[in-house]
């Protein structure tokens, strides 16, 4: 995106954040940072994307955190979706579709995290379905 290239551009002549990132912008901004080992704005976009997730987004954030190797920010999505209405609200989301065919390895540690312990067999029965 022309915006998310030049608010790269500007945070590396500058050491600036841009003024308004929002968490689409961050989104962006973390691809390119990571695609251009740009590593001090990866980790500011990781951030701002983990501190403000929502159930529209958590699914997105959740690929890109996996796509990108940002494990906190995978934790913090994890974290969120530790209650059973946020990953309900995801399921509804239009990035929970994408999850799944993107990232299978994430939905997969998904269910393993949401299945309760007790539930061993069922975790070993949906793990097989993705080998």
């Amino acid at each position: 995106e022309a915006d998310a290239f030049k608010s790269l551009l500007h945070f590396i002549y500058t050491d600036l954040v841009p003024p308004v990132l929002d968490v689409v912008m961050a989104g962006h901004l973390l691809v390119a940072a990571d695609r251009y080992n740009i590593g001090r704005l990866k980790q500011i976009c990781e951030d701002k994307m983990g501190n403000n997730i929502d159930a529209n987004m958590v699914a997105t954030s959740l690929a890109l955190a996996e796509q990108h190797g940002c494990h906190g920010l995978k934790e913090a999505c994890f974290q969120f979706l530790a209650s059973p209405s946020n990953l309900e609200a995801m399921m509804a989301s239009e990035g929970y579709e994408h999850l799944k065919s993107s990232c299978p390895s994430v939905f997969k540690e998904l269910i393993a995290r949401v299945l309760p312990a007790e539930w061993n067999a069922a975790k070993d029965i949906v793990m097989t379905m993705w080998k």
